[in-house]
């Protein structure tokens, strides 16, 4: 990233007439379960011109999190649980990634150069963390701090996927269970779908959770204190509507029973 101080140019980020950058579903849903999504959604705002990239390319797995908003809605709807969702592609601003970090606005991924991310500068970048990241993760704090303040217990649910093939390397998992600090449900919860026939799960795969390459589980689940796990569900699995069903119905069926803890 260029680091070179320009004005913030008087022009919006995310137009009047375009989604904003977090949508609440359920606020006042009345299970433990608090589902997020960071990477819901593959739009970038008009502003940005596409970031240069054709339609094909941004709807990749490089652009969002595929089958991720489904999976999501459907589970807070069987569950009746709130669900806070981030509206632009993680290309524009990675919100589950410190800010400070390089590939916070990546210029390149899987093999795709991101013209529209060559020559961010700081004033750019902070316009998007200002415009998209601060936003979604505020929503998230006040979602919280309203439930603690009316004594609803808060279990942390973060909802990813992950694409099936790796730098042609295929990833055998279904579904990964990631953990820090604390895995009591990352581990309860992949015992019991490790029960489910033909389940293969990974333990912090295909990637584990740290504070130099996360945000929300350190910064929502482990400062605040709550049981928390993040998902990763591996793409082809529910790239279409019956394998977001079973997914969420799957879910929906195994958490409320391992939320025992204190």
């Amino acid at each position: 990233m260029n680091n070179t101080s320009n004005p913030v140019t008087s022009q919006p980020l995310i137009a009047a007439d375009e989604p904003g950058p977090v949508d609440i579903i359920r606020a006042d849903g009345s299970s433990p379960l608090f589902l997020i999504c960071d990477h819901a959604s593959c739009a970038v705002p008009r502003s940005l011109s596409a970031l240069g990239l054709p339609d094909a390319e941004r709807r990749r797995h490089i652009g969002w999190d595929i089958g991720a908003a489904e999976v999501s809605r459907l589970l807070s709807a069987q569950r009746n649980a709130t669900l806070v969702m981030q509206n632009y592609s993680r290309l524009v601003i990675d919100c589950n990634r410190p800010p400070q970090v390089a590939d916070s606005i990546a210029q390149r991924s899987d093999g795709t150069v991101i013209p529209g991310n060559a020559s961010v500068n700081f004033a750019d970048a902070e316009q998007r963390r200002r415009a998209i990241f601060e936003p979604y993760h505020a929503a998230i704090t006040a979602q919280l701090d309203a439930r603690e303040a009316r004594g609803q217990r808060s279990v942390l649910i973060a909802v990813h996927s992950f694409t099936p093939v790796w730098q042609g390397k295929a990833r055998p998992w279904h579904v990964g269970v990631l953990y820090h600090r604390d895995a009591r449900l990352a581990l309860a919860l992949g015992a019991a779908l490790e029960r489910e026939p033909g389940t293969i799960v990974g333990y912090n795969e295909p990637y584990d959770v740290s504070d130099e390459t996360d945000y929300s589980i350190p910064v929502h689940g482990e400062k605040r204190g709550l049981l928390h796990v993040e998902l990763e569900i591996r793409q082809d699995l529910i790239a279409n509507e019956a394998g977001q069903q079973y997914w969420a119905a799957l879910l929906a069926r195994l958490l409320p029973s391992l939320l025992t803890f204190p």
